[in-house]
């Protein structure tokens, strides 16, 4: 659905068209966060065939209808626990660590986008982070998110894999140190020690505030995050 709110096919005929209260409001934040926070990127390529080719039978194991950022998610989230300054927050001249993780998801509504948190993420099950997930886009694509279903998140985490991106770079939401963009799997042959092997690759790009993480420690975080997802097993 257009972000505008409008049919591409059919433009205002006079060329102009009027920015919504929730585009104000996201141009707004953007803005703010790119001004304040001096950003550096870093992306990871995570062998997703193993989690492709289990995910599903995962979910008949587990009664529950499994997307990949359900995975992400709880891989997330067992990464900041780990690495606790992804979840942390510049206040003057102390840090304030988030004392649960709730992770945002990136979800695109019919007058903008959105991003619900899904709260304690790091006590969640897979099923329970599922059911939440599927309960936010649901709420979102009809517009009945509340202001405590869009508040509270420490990360983000944003997909554009169903519209065949391959990886970008995504702004911090304020009030965030970190946001992690992911987009389609790639295909590709990689080298083994007999010949090649086609595998499912995944491209996470981390994009943080150098303030609180440093790119050492955010190249750690990253890591760990790419470690959980190859071994899906871990993350039930």
């Amino acid at each position: 659905m257009p972000d505008h709110g409008f049919d591409p096919c059919s433009p205002p005929t006079d060329g102009r068209l009027p920015v919504s209260r929730i585009q104000k409001i996201i141009s707004s934040r953007m803005l703010q966060s790119k001004q304040e926070k001096p950003s550096y990127y870093l992306r990871i390529n995570a062998d997703m065939t193993l989690l492709t080719t289990t995910r599903r039978e995962i979910g008949r194991k587990l009664k529950a209808k499994l997307s990949t950022n359900d995975f992400l998610i709880k891989a997330m989230a067992l990464a900041v626990e780990e690495y606790p300054l992804l979840a942390a927050d510049l206040k003057g001249d102390f840090l304030e660590i988030a004392p649960t993780v709730n992770i945002g998801l990136a979800v695109a509504a019919p007058h903008g986008l959105v991003v619900p948190v899904i709260k304690d993420c790091h006590t969640k099950s897979l099923i329970d982070i599922a059911k939440d997930s599927q309960d936010f886009i649901e709420k979102a694509r009809s517009n009945k998110l509340t202001p405590n279903d869009l508040s509270g998140a420490c990360i983000t985490l944003t997909n554009l894999g169903v519209y065949n991106i391959e990886s970008f770079y995504a702004v911090m939401p304020p009030g965030q140190c970190a946001i992690l963009a992911i987009g389609r799997n790639v295909e590709t042959s990689v080298p083994i020690q007999n010949g090649f092997a086609d595998r499912k690759l995944l491209a996470i790009t981390l994009a943080a505030d150098y303030r609180i993480v440093t790119a050492r420690y955010g190249a750690q975080f990253l890591n760990r995050v790419k470690e959980l997802l190859e071994s899906p097993r871990s993350l039930i």
